[in-house]
Parts: C-alpha cells; sequence; structure tokens
C-alpha cells in the first residue's frame, strides 16, 4: 500500500467489505452523548456538529464496499499514553495519506486529526469554520458503527495482544482495480 510506504506506517491487516454488511449501532452515539472520549460538541466530525446518523447511514451505503484496514503499535504496558498518542498519530498520518492518495471518503479512530494546536497536539478549529473541509477524516463511531462488529464482518482481529494498541480505518469505495 503507497500510503503506508510514505508515512512510515504499516497497515496490519486489511478487508474489503460490502458497504451492506457493515453494522450500525445507534445506541453507540449514546456514548457519545454522555463525551466519553472528551470531543463531544468539540470536533466538526463528531456530534452533535457532524452529519446526523442517518446521513451517515447514507452516505456509507451509497457507495459499494469499505476498505478497512488496521495499524498495530506496541506499547511499553497497557498504561503508556505517549504510546499510544504516537501509534495514534502514525495511523492518522496514514489515513490522512489514503485520503490524499485515493480521493475516496475515509472514517478514522476519533474524531478527526488534521489542525493541530501551536503544540503539535490535535485540535480541530471548531466552533471556528473548518479551515480543511476537503482533508477532513470522518470519525467511525461517530458515523455510529460499533468497531468491534465491524472487524467481526471483515475478519480482522481487533484486538492484537497485550501491550498493543490497534486502530481502525475505512475508505469509501465504489471501484476496486
Amino acid at each position: 500500500m503507497e500510503a503506508s510506504s510514505a508515512v512510515n506506517a504499516p497497515v496490519h491487516e486489511y478487508a474489503l467489505l460490502p458497504t451492506g454488511e457493515v453494522v450500525f449501532s445507534p445506541e453507540l452515539l449514546e456514548s457519545c452523548k454522555t463525551n466519553v472520549c472528551g470531543n463531544y460538541n468539540k470536533s466538526w466530525t463528531c456530534p452533535p456538529a457532524c452529519e446526523s446518523p442517518q446521513e451517515q447511514r447514507g452516505k456509507i451505503l451509497s457507495y459499494k464496499q469499505i476498505l478497512l484496514f488496521t495499524t498495530v503499535h506496541n506499547l511499553e504496558d497497557s498504561f503508556d499514553y505517549d504510546g499510544m498518542t504516537e501509534g495514534r498519530n502514525l495511523h492518522a498520518a496514514l489515513t490522512a495519506e489514503l485520503k490524499k492518495l485515493s480521493g475516496a471518503p475515509v472514517y478514522g479512530a476519533g474524531s478527526c486529526p488534521i489542525c493541530k494546536d501551536a503544540e503539535g497536539n490535535n485540535r480541530c478549529a471548531f466552533p471556528a469554520p473548518c479551515p480543511f473541509p476537503e482533508h477532513k477524516i470522518g470519525s467511525i463511531e461517530a458515523a455510529g458503527i460499533n468497531v468491534t462488529e465491524l472487524s467481526k464482518a471483515a475478519g480482522i482481529a481487533y484486538n492484537n495482544g497485550p501491550n498493543t494498541v490497534t486502530f481502525f480505518s475505512m475508505a469509501l469505495l465504489n471501484d476496486v482495480n
């Protein structure tokens, strides 16, 4: 995968899956409302600012397939926050590179990682207008998709063992060459 070598983030597993096999879980969005991840009402790709669950579902189902892929990152231990952050940043760079190379709509792990603050941390411009709408990366979870169920449907491991973190992204496709 050309995007993988461009950002030095190897794809661990990938699968093509018909969009009709994607399981949408509206109850997942209730977790968003309780601000479990801290991005509720703080990002253009998270509720309530993102498209409604019905709009996102319609968009996703208007495509024939998704390309689901993962990256796996080793951690010093299960509390290695810096390792998790570094892994997420590498995965986000891979997802952004795939979007750039393919032009396909993409969804990643958590909120959009494109904008950064002065310290280099992910910070959406919200509520100011999105400065890079053409680069925006949607959130798989905010689309109402349960990643655990998605991994099962695609035959991809959700958990890759102790002291690792696995990140998922997906691209919407109509034709695969």
